[in-house]
């Protein structure tokens, strides 16, 4: 299993659900249940860490909340994707994108521009 730290993790969260709730509306449990299967288990994710990150998205009205009845008898908070999340996951998506490329790139550099000590010489 990949452990990520809190604040990579608290970063990459919203572009994440973002993504699941463009292709249909979700709760909090069945969005970590898919993060989960999605990576073959590699990925965990608290409920402790998703509430908060749900709330703030819903502040800032990328999602919207609907409490609704499951086939249970349970009541669960279903999110969907707003216009606003739509924008927003747009601008997400570029960003990782061009992080992500600068990372590849700044990778594949050579480890070191300056001259290897042992090939040096004293004057």
């Amino acid at each position: 299993m990949i452990e990520l730290n809190k604040e990579f993790m608290a970063s990459s969260l919203s572009p994440l659900i973002l993504l699941i709730l463009r292709r249909q509306e979700s709760y909090g449990y069945q969005i970590i249940q898919e993060l989960k299967d999605k990576t073959g288990g590699e990925l965990k994710i608290a409920e402790g860490t998703l509430y908060p990150v749900l709330k703030k998205m819903e502040s800032k009205d990328w999602i919207e909340g609907t409490w609704k009845k499951a086939e249970s008898g349970r009541e669960r908070r279903y999110y969907i994707l707003t216009e606003k999340g739509e924008r927003e996951l747009e601008q997400q998506y570029s960003q990782f994108n061009f992080i992500n490329d600068l990372i590849n790139t700044l990778w594949n550099l050579p480890n070191s521009i300056l001259p290897n000590k042992s090939t040096t010489t004293s004057a």
